[in-house]
């Protein structure tokens, strides 16, 4: 950081090396969606030197704290990587930064005698692993993550649906394996996900295996993953949501043997519905991995 001090013999330039190490606390209004606003405050412990200061005593190393508001945005590209844009407003405990010692000036935060700065930043931001997602996460009413479900669909349940809903052919309860020449497609049945998430539920395993092994034995089969969501929650979580689900599936796959050349993962939100949204058991269907061949 550098000050400028106007003298009648001319401007004189005061340069300040300063680290910092923050602890803030975040707050994340709707933590779910692609863009992601924050903001946050907190205390950090900062080091810093004035070199070429106002005030010659103040040429030396000190060892404060400052207080800290930050706010910003998050931007997704991916379930991993988020780009991060944020500005920040720091008062640091004296008003030694800027060279001068003023006992008079009240420009700190809170009014207080103290030097001020911002900062605007951007950067890149990792997540090595996410927890349960918040409650926040529910941009719609009538649902809590979490909560029990009433009126929970069986397998039973789920086949009668397919069966009544979809001129399609269904083998051994949940799984197409005989994809019809005419749509080229079949939906897995039962691959399932955690709520709100694209963790795969232990049920989804074995159909998973049976698909693995309809491809195994067709070997020029080249299929694109679709996933599909119900019409819970917003358009833009949804889109993103269902493309998670099939990059999962698409992972699967290729880690147990299956060519990812031969593999495409496409989300498509809840923009193909294949059952009445309005029911338990049509939200049940479009929840959905289908299969279509390439």
């Amino acid at each position: 950081m550098e000050a400028i001090y106007d003298f009648p013999a001319g401007e004189v330039v005061e340069s300040v090396s300063l680290i910092s190490g923050a602890l803030d606390v975040l707050y994340y209004p709707i933590p779910c969606s692609p863009v992601s606003p924050f903001v946050g405050a907190g205390l950090a412990g900062i080091y810093f030197k004035p070199k070429n200061a106002f005030e010659s005593n103040l040429n030396d190393n000190f060892l404060e704290y400052q207080m800290n508001i930050r706010a910003g945005v998050e931007w997704e590209i991916s379930s991993k990587w988020r780009v991060v844009t944020e500005a920040g407003y720091f008062t640091p405990s004296s008003n030694k930064l800027d060279g001068e010692n003023n006992t008079h000036e009240h420009k700190g935060l809170f009014g207080t005698n103290c030097d001020t700065y911002m900062s605007f930043n951007l950067g890149f931001l990792f997540y090595f692993s996410e927890g349960n997602p918040s409650t926040i996460c529910d941009n719609f009413s009538g649902i809590t993550v979490g909560s029990p479900l009433t009126n929970q669909l069986t397998a039973e349940d789920v086949e009668k649906i397919v069966k009544d809903n979809l001129p399609k052919e269904i083998v051994k309860e949940v799984i197409v394996e005989k994809p019809l020449t005419e749509e080229k497609r079949w939906i897995l049945v039962g691959v399932n996900f955690e709520f709100g998430s694209a963790t795969l539920t232990k049920e989804s395993f074995p159909i998973l295996l049976n698909a693995m092994q309809v491809l195994t034995d067709h070997p020029e089969m080249k299929i694109e993953i679709q996933g599909h969501t119900d019409n819970v929650g917003s358009e833009s979580f949804n889109m993103m949501l269902s493309q998670r689900r099939a990059n999962v599936v698409l992972d699967y796959l290729v880690a147990n043997g299956i060519s990812e050349s031969r593999l495409v993962a496409k989300g498509y939100g809840e923009s193909m519905p294949i059952a009445d949204n309005n029911l338990d058991e049509g939200r049940t269907l479009n929840r959905r991995i289908e299969f279509k061949i390439r």
